[in-house]
């Protein structure tokens, strides 16, 4: 029977594939800069349409067919879960990679989804979607650069490497040298992007939604909706150099205690359009290798620190927030103002690369975040519950929205202990996040749908600085959460402030503040026990 109702499945997939193809190839041609090279482009389309049938309905069939009268909670269930997990989780990463382009976008976010999918997917698709995307010829390199700036590279540089170092789902970064001398990185788009991003949106909203139809308990149509409105800022180049630019500007203005130690690199405008990005090159040391970070003479937990800081402020004070900031796209060097320490330290400066993917907080979300992330930190559950309403995960889903969140169940989110929410790296926590998210996937699913796309995106964004702090720390931190309540709480008072500019409210803001200062003093003075204690126990 659930073999039967599976290939009606694949069936109706396949009809529809081919039903959107036509539809798709030809509004898409129709709209193309290049309509006859879309025209060869959609010869391939297709293909890959029936490529995502296909695989979907394979993924759907192991899991039924492999899982089918085994009893819940047995050694046994739980091993074929595993190995049809793995399974089905190359099938995803083969698809992402042979289609190339959006469908590796999407698999990148699956892979930082700790909190909903199971673990051989994050482990999979993480290790690959970052380090194996596809990459263009030199003759496509030169095809773009000639079409955007009206020359050859050869023309435009004084030197340009035909080899690129690094490629990215949308793009790739060749090195060259301008006409004067100056060293740069040249971000060149994988040709023909915006040809067929409608279609492969179309294609993916196709299966997200044809699955959800047999499949409620499978929802992942937020994703999709998602993708289609950032994706296409993603892939015009000058929306990128700006926020770039505004980024910095907002830690200037807003954030100056920090400005020195966050850069991102300069833009030389001249040699830019929507499809080309030329930016002073960079050297540092990737986010998570944390034996180039020793070798500059710093030392990762002040990198932890500082990413952190920088992350923390654009969220609840710049309101303006980076949302992909995974270990490629955040390069650790020594200030260059600094000089080393007696001990040969040195202080570490954030350069942030990659500002295609940012959103804006309003006023009053960004507030409520703030006061969630206080909450949270000095386990308030009465303030946690009422920001998680606030921000819509309703009256009977907020402490799941905070358990995500923080990755921690409940129990331990309302723990008064100071490390409360630290995350130990054992096998133990994982397999407890990984239980519940087995347990509860109707439920996120529901909670994903509520929530609104930006705080979405904050999810995203705290799952990559999960990974990126994990892997200078080898766990999460007390003083990462120490710097979390500092800022956020900051922001609530100065909320409170703008909101209200009485003299009884200057007085509480004046008293908060206060309050503030005792609460984070108490919780340094426990960190220091802490780690006094760890250290007499390891001697």
């Amino acid at each position: 029977m659930a073999t039967r109702a599976l290939w009606r499945t694949g069936k109706k997939l396949a009809l529809v594939s081919t039903a959107l193809c036509v539809g798709g190839a030809g509004a898409t041609i129709a709209t193309s800069d290049d309509p006859a090279t879309a025209l060869k482009l959609f010869t391939a389309v297709p293909l890959r349409l029936v490529r995502d049938s296909i695989t979907a309905a394979s993924i759907v069939f192991d899991y039924e067919y492999s899982l089918w009268g085994l009893d819940e909670g047995s050694v046994e269930k739980s091993k074929v879960k595993h190995e049809v997990h793995l399974r089905s989780a190359r099938k995803l990463e083969e698809l992402c990679f042979r289609n190339g382009g959006i469908y590796i976008k999407l698999g990148q976010h699956v892979g930082q989804m700790d909190y909903l999918v199971p673990q051989e997917y994050v482990e999979t698709l993480r290790a690959s979607m970052l380090n194996r995307c596809p990459v263009s010829s030199y003759d496509q390199v030169c095809q773009v650069i000639k079409k955007e700036l009206g020359e050859s590279p050869d023309k435009i540089f004084s030197e340009f490497d035909p080899t690129p170092i690094a490629s990215a789902s949308l793009a790739q970064v060749h090195v060259a040298r301008t006409i004067d001398g100056q060293k740069v990185a040249v971000k060149v788009q994988h040709t023909h992007m915006t040809d067929t991003a409608a279609a492969d949106h179309a294609t993916v909203d196709m299966i997200v939604n044809t699955i959800h139809r047999f499949f409620p308990s499978f929802d992942y149509r937020w994703l999709v909706d998602e993708m289609r409105e950032s994706v296409p800022q993603e892939l015009d180049f000058l929306v990128e150099a700006q926020n770039s630019e505004k980024c910095l500007d907002n830690f200037r203005k807003q954030s100056p205690h920090i400005a020195d130690y966050v850069y991102a690199p300069k833009v030389y405008w001249n040699l830019s359009t929507s499809k080309l990005l030329t930016m002073e090159f960079m050297d540092g040391a990737h986010v998570n290798d944390v034996k180039a970070i020793q070798s500059l003479g710093i030392q990762p937990k002040e990198v932890a620190k500082l990413v952190s800081q920088a992350f923390a402020e654009m969220m609840f004070k710049h309101g303006f927030v980076h949302c992909d900031p995974h270990a490629a796209n955040l390069l650790v060097r020594p200030l260059p103002s600094s000089k080393r320490s007696i001990l040969g330290k040195r202080k570490p400066q954030l350069i942030i690369l990659d500002h295609g993917l940012y959103k804006e907080l309003d006023f009053h979300t960004r507030a409520n975040y703030a006061a969630l992330w206080k909450a949270l930190i000095f386990a308030d559950a009465t303030a946690i519950k009422e920001n998680c309403v606030k921000l819509g995960a309703g009256e009977d889903l907020y402490a799941l929205f905070a358990g995500i969140l923080t990755m921690r169940p409940w129990n331990k989110v309302v723990d008064p202990s100071v490390d409360h929410l630290v995350i130990k790296s054992n096998d133990g926590d994982r397999s407890e996040l990984q239980m519940y998210a087995s347990q509860y996937f109707p439920q996120i699913s529901e909670l994903l749908r509520r929530l609104p796309r930006v705080i979405l995106l904050m999810l995203k964004t705290n799952d990559c600085l999960r990974a990126v702090n994990s892997s200078l720390l080898q766990a999460s931190s007390l003083q990462t959460f120490l710097i979390i309540g500092k800022v956020s709480s900051e922001a609530v008072i100065e909320a409170k402030s703008l909101q209200n500019k009485s003299l009884l409210c200057w007085l509480n803001v004046f008293l908060d503040e206060i309050l503030l200062e005792v609460r984070l003093f108490g919780m340094q003075i426990a960190l220091w026990l802490l780690q006094l204690r760890k250290s007499l126990a390891w001697r």
